[in-house]
């Protein structure tokens, strides 16, 4: 993001800054089998999006989140996003579809890369999508169920089969059930580490994709509840605060 467009942001923002900015509580949830995003167990490293949350909640004291016990599957957050369930959810990727069903905030939370899981060994990494289409004629290449990192390699000609994590995905990549394991970067780093896997999974060089993850904000939300959390996150992106929380995940 540009500081022309981050000042733009902020302007858009100051309208809020003069207004009575009472407490006020947004309903979300925490998603589940996503370790780099969420990790309630894990106090130091309690997941990018936690970290995220917590520190929108000190920029601007009166917004509180609830429903940080639940945590669901992506899809149900989607659902629960789309129906109304939740306010608010840290943090999603764009898709057509999604932004058909509630709205994003333009401030970017933190940046992913699409790569590949593999066993350590001495066959060749994949470099393009057709290395995938040809490995996944062999053993389908697996995905994480609900996410949007499918399109493209369907749209290849990529035959895949998913998973419930990136947890079972690694798993079915050791039990020789598949030679490749599609998804973010820093779940399955961060999986590849909780599960002890450095010396048997690598992470191919190839970057295939980079995306943003972005807030949602569902389309029951106030137009001036969504004017504050922009202004939380512009000044914790114009700081540099986003990008100190990301690295440590890195």
């Amino acid at each position: 993001m540009s500081y022309r467009l981050l000042f733009s942001l902020f302007v858009a923002a100051l309208p809020m800054m003069g207004a009575d900015l009472h407490a006020q509580v947004l309903r979300t949830v925490q998603q589940s089998n996503s370790l780099a995003k969420y990790s309630p167990q894990d106090k130091a490293r309690p997941g990018i999006c936690m970290e995220i949350l917590r520190a929108v909640e000190q920029q601007d004291p009166g917004l509180r989140f609830s429903g940080l016990d639940q945590q669901v599957p992506l899809r149900r957050v989607e659902l629960m996003l789309g129906q109304g369930e939740v306010d608010v959810f840290f943090c999603l990727l764009r898709s057509a579809q999604r932004e058909k069903q509630w709205r994003y905030l333009p401030v970017p939370l933190y940046r992913i890369q699409h790569v590949v899981a593999m066993r350590h060994g001495p066959g060749p990494e994949p470099r393009e999508l057709s290395d995938l289409v040809a490995a996944s004629r062999r053993k389908p290449v697996v995905v994480t169920r609900g996410t949007v990192l499918a399109a493209s390699l369907l749209e290849a000609g990529v035959q895949l089969a998913e998973a419930a994590s990136d947890h079972e995905a690694l798993q079915m990549l050791m039990l020789g059930r598949t030679d490749m394991v599609y998804g973010q970067d820093l779940n399955l780093l961060r999986n590849i580490r909780e599960s002890g896997l450095q010396d048997k999974v690598r992470v191919a060089s190839t970057v295939f994709n980079a995306e943003n993850q972005y807030l949602a904000v569902a389309n029951q939300v106030p137009v001036e509840t969504e004017q504050r959390l922009l202004l939380a996150l512009t000044k914790l992106y114009g700081d540099g605060r986003l990008k100190a929380i990301s690295e440590r995940y890195r």
